[in-house]
């Protein structure tokens, strides 16, 4: 194509019904952004709310090849707005890549803007520090270690356990760095609690209700890394389960209680919907049942594709289809070794999978990938997968959605271009904007 801009043009004028903003997000998310040193934060000391590493590192680089950005955190988030484009209200979430083509700077004025191939190509905004990040817990620990928010504060991110049981070549998800993330993290002398404490969380919490007047926040997720065995002496249900109740018993109804968990069997979902739990996601990652057992080879091991895929069905059944929602992260289904060597064959294939849980009214969103360094998958694919890809799957995802009738999962805000806060892939700016929905 010659430049980074003529292939998004391109694109954007071969799949026009897929929002302009969800082409540039996609290439965002995909590749990362670099940042110059005047878009950095001055982390939990300064007026920017910095990012905070919920679960992965979501970088192109570990933390020693990020340069300054290591040390000044880059924002949680940033938002895209106007430009030559005229870009509607667009939240990005933020991974880091020095080498990209797009970058974020100031310009004489000060005014944050996203450039790409030297030519400013929309307005950057910044999330502002929450109030809540500015109050210490009793024990000192931050609030942002122990339950940051994302989406644009949509979302509290409860990664109560910090690292996966399955662990090491032969169990770990090849496209996951949970387990780099946090050595990286406590190699760095920066805090970063492996379990977090129950207590903890609820007083983290208090804090967020207490300072969040304007009820941003309205949905928290669960979640970390799978359990073979026990942590602090609970399987999985009841681990991450227990944190649930806890929450609700505390905060009756107060915000959108979600667990991402593997698929367990049934009595073990059961026990998530008597925690408290409103929404499940029991992730599948992949759909294509080769690349299931390659990539995933831990869950293959200990779970195995066709019984996971029964184990989401059984639980539509307690939670209802709707309220149950597994990812799956997008471009892996073209990664080297074993992906598929062109974007039509993995576009039919993750749109069968697609077919497979819509048709029995169960809606998968899914997360674009970031190709991280310290991955397998990551160091065989430092470029990801073609952005085509991307842009093609929005296509088809909001396609099959009209084609059996679903709107948009609850728990995840507004649908629609200039709306969604969902910010580490572009389904729900690609769905069309609803005139009313539960969010």
């Amino acid at each position: 194509m010659g430049s980074r801009t003529a292939l998004v043009e391109d694109l954007m004028e071969r799949f026009p019904h897929v929002p302009r903003e969800a082409v540039f997000k996609e290439d965002l998310l995909r590749g990362g952004v670099a940042f110059d040193p005047s878009a950095l934060s001055d982390n939990e000391g300064g007026e920017v709310k910095p990012k905070s590493y919920f679960i992965f590192s979501f970088d192109h680089g570990t933390l020693p090849e990020l340069g300054e950005a290591a040390l000044r955190r880059p924002p949680e988030e940033i938002i895209l707005t106007g430009g030559p484009y005229d870009l509607r209200r667009t939240v990005v979430s933020v991974r880091v890549n020095p080498a990209s083509p797009y970058r974020v700077a100031a310009d004489e004025h000060g005014m944050l803007g996203l450039y790409l191939d030297g030519k400013r190509i929309s307005d950057v905004g910044v999330p502002p520090m929450p109030e809540y990040y500015r109050h210490k817990l009793s024990n000192g620990k931050s609030v942002m270690e122990v339950a940051p928010t994302i989406q644009w504060g949509y979302l509290i991110y409860l990664t109560v356990f910090r690292v996966c049981q399955y662990f090491g070549a032969k169990e770990e998800c090849q496209y996951c760095d949970i387990n780099h993330n946090w050595r990286q993290h406590k190699a760095a002398g920066r805090p970063y609690t492996g379990v977090k404490d129950v207590e903890e969380v609820l007083e983290a919490l208090e804090i967020i209700d207490r300072y969040d007047t304007a009820k941003a926040s309205t949905a928290y997720t669960l979640t970390g890394g799978a359990i073979t065995k026990t942590v602090s002496g609970r399987d999985e249900a009841d681990f991450y389960g227990h944190y649930a109740k806890a929450i609700e018993e505390r905060f009756p109804g107060r915000w959108i209680g979600k667990v991402v968990a593997q698929a367990l069997p049934k009595d073990d979902v059961q026990r998530f919907k008597d925690y408290g739990v409103q929404i499940y996601h029991p992730n599948y990652e992949v759909w294509d049942e080769y690349l299931f057992k390659m990539y995933c080879p831990g869950k293959e091991r200990y779970v195995g594709r066709d019984e996971w895929h029964r184990r989401i069905l059984d639980s539509a059944e307690i939670f209802g289809a709707r309220n149950v929602i597994p990812n799956f992260v997008a471009g892996v289904e073209m990664a080297e070794p074993f992906g598929f060597k062109t974007v039509d064959e993995a576009i039919a294939s993750t749109t069968e999978g697609l077919r497979f849980f819509m048709s029995k009214g169960i809606t998968p969103r899914f997360t674009t990938w970031c190709p991280e360094p310290t991955t397998p998958l990551g160091k065989a694919n430092p470029q990801g997968a073609p952005l085509e890809y991307h842009i093609r799957l929005l296509q088809a995802y909001r396609q099959t959605m009209e084609e059996f009738g679903l709107s948009s999962p609850p728990g995840y805000g507004e649908p629609g271009p200039g709306r969604a806060v969902f910010s580490v892939s572009s389904f729900m700016d690609s769905l069309p904007a609803e005139e009313s929905s539960t969010v």
